[in-house]
């Protein structure tokens, strides 16, 4: 779909949605745990993203029972595995990665189902361990990634420089090996997120040391009972930038200042951009006030990129993003993504081998920006909207569902203004 915005300040106050990262762990320790476990998702009026969709459709197909009404899950956890399953994964990494060594670990034979950009993402490291370990993982098709026969040891050695979720995925798979130890290879990135694997599993009754370039996982996972997912400080991100961006400022509810997830840093870098910031024990508001260049160094925050791209973009002076080169490899090729959008809404962006350097401007004109199918690149455009001077057209609207269904919702509630707009009014 193709959005026409018709540029306004956005203020108000908007609550979190629920932690799409924080989702997909507790969902999975919840099916690999010794009984029924009741996941709060602690909102009861916004749709699921179509990643923790896909996770729970997987886990069924491994032999969870999961239901799920008014914002909680229900889930029964996996007691017989079946021989065969195939796992719709749609164009979810996360499902993908973490799900992959946990269907090798119970043996299933499995079929992963990818859409989109999910085939040509890396997985060399997590196949290639596989491979060694008892499995043959093999690609039928564009689109199918197979795994057959079942994992085996309990010490492993995973590159963690490509992607944090092979050694969250190692994390989930371990319980049902009898325990084990992860070596971590290379430079790691993005380890908040291993974090937070780390922080859920624990939750869930394993004992887990993470050392410097090890984690070590025993026990069993153990049902809670019932568990209570956090906001989202990933999609919040965006609120909080459109506060800094103008208007009377934007208040976001349902975030834990003391979160493991890394983007809650956002703060600390509105605050280095310029933006006044206040923060109580559930909420953060930031209004806007001078802004000016900075550095930021993206390499434990890809998330953010999007959003404070779309700040720096209106920030006196030249601000850099570094550390951001696994962008490329997103839902789109998020550098040049985030790139092609501002500069088509008035913004001077310009790709680096891992990152962007962007000079402000004082307000953007105005424009088209191609959404690439990417939640993150739509909801940034979406968010610059707010500082054009002229009416923004976003293709690829609707692909805020992968993260955030209910963002355009929201976008409203804070007062946006757009319409679904016909290709042949501009031709």
């Amino acid at each position: 779909m193709t959005f026409r915005i018709f540029p306004r300040p956005l203020e108000g106050t908007v609550r979190a949605i629920p932690s799409k990262s924080v989702l997909h762990r507790q969902l999975i320790f919840a099916a690999l745990s010794d009984k029924v476990t009741t996941v709060d998702t602690g909102r009861r009026d916004v749709p699921l993203s179509d990643d923790v969709i896909a996770t729970a459709d997987c886990l069924r197909a491994l032999g969870a029972e999961i239901g799920y009404a008014g914002g909680i899950f229900s889930v029964k956890p996996i007691q017989s595995p079946p021989d065969m399953a195939e796992l719709r994964c749609g164009e979810s990494g996360s499902t993908l990665r973490f799900l992959l060594p946990v269907a090798a670990a119970l043996g299933t034979k499995a079929d992963f189902i990818m859409k989109g950009r999910l085939p040509d993402r890396p997985m060399g490291p997590m196949t290639e361990l596989l491979g060694m370990n008892g499995c043959t993982v093999s690609r039928p098709e564009r689109g199918i990634l197979s795994v057959r026969g079942k994992l085996t040891g309990n010490g492993f050695s995973v590159r963690a420089d490509v992607s944090s979720q092979f050694v969250s995925g190692l994390i989930f798979a371990l319980p049902l090996l009898g325990g084990g130890r992860i070596d971590l290879l290379g430079c790691e990135g993005s380890a908040g997120y291993t974090d937070m694997t780390v922080a859920e599993g624990t939750r869930f009754g394993l004992g887990i040391q993470r050392g410097d370039r090890t984690v070590s996982v025993n026990g069993k996972v153990k049902s809670p009972g019932e568990v209570l997912c956090e906001g989202d400080w990933s999609s919040a991100a965006f609120w909080l930038a459109a506060g800094a961006i103008g208007g009377g400022g934007i208040v976001c509810t349902g975030l834990d200042r003391n979160s493991r997830q890394r983007d809650r840093y956002i703060v600390d870098i509105l605050r280095r951009i310029g933006a006044t910031v206040e923060i109580n024990d559930n909420s953060v508001k930031v209004r806007k006030n001078a802004l000016r260049r900075t550095e930021i160094d993206a390499e434990d925050v890809p998330d953010l990129v999007p959003a404070m791209a779309s700040v720096a973009a209106l920030a006196d002076g030249e601000t850099v993003i570094a550390g951001a080169s696994r962008l490329r490899l997103k839902e789109s090729d998020r550098l040049s993504a985030i790139s092609d959008a501002l500069t088509g809404l008035g913004a001077s962006v310009t790709v680096r081998d891992d990152g962007l350097l962007i000079r402000g401007v004082p307000e953007l004109s105005g424009g088209k920006a191609d959404g690439r199918g990417d939640h993150r690149i739509v909801m940034a455009a979406a968010i610059a909207s707010a500082a054009c001077g002229g009416t923004v057209i976003i293709s690829g609207a609707d692909a805020v569902s992968k993260s955030y269904p209910s963002f355009w919702d929201d976008f409203r509630r804070l007062g946006g203004k757009y319409e679904i707009f016909s290709e042949s009014e501009g031709s």
